[in-house]
């Protein structure tokens, strides 16, 4: 082996090869889980908004229903609490 494919680093030597070749593995990997991600997220996505539209309730209409149920209910709390301190 000649002595230009290692490495020195302090009181080791590296190969520069193996070194190259697990440095482009890991790249590869990474752009391969990279994509696995992309693909289970988009997945994901289009599963949430077919759930979404077989919904008999819009979300949206949901949310408004209850945040006035809660304001309701938060009137009366405090007409009730007025009353009782009276």
């Amino acid at each position: 082996m000649a002595t230009n494919q290692r490495i020195t680093f302090g009181g080791f030597q590296v190969n520069r090869g193996m070194l190259t070749a697990g440095a482009a593995l890991t790249g590869l990997g990474a752009v391969v889980g990279l994509t696995g991600t992309v693909l289970v997220c988009a997945a994901l996505a289009n599963a949430g908004r077919g759930w979404v539209r077989s919904l008999e309730t819009p979300p949206a209409e949901m949310a408004q229903r209850t945040f006035q149920q809660a304001k309701a209910a938060s009137a009366a709390g405090l007409e009730a609490w007025r009353t009782s301190v009276n």
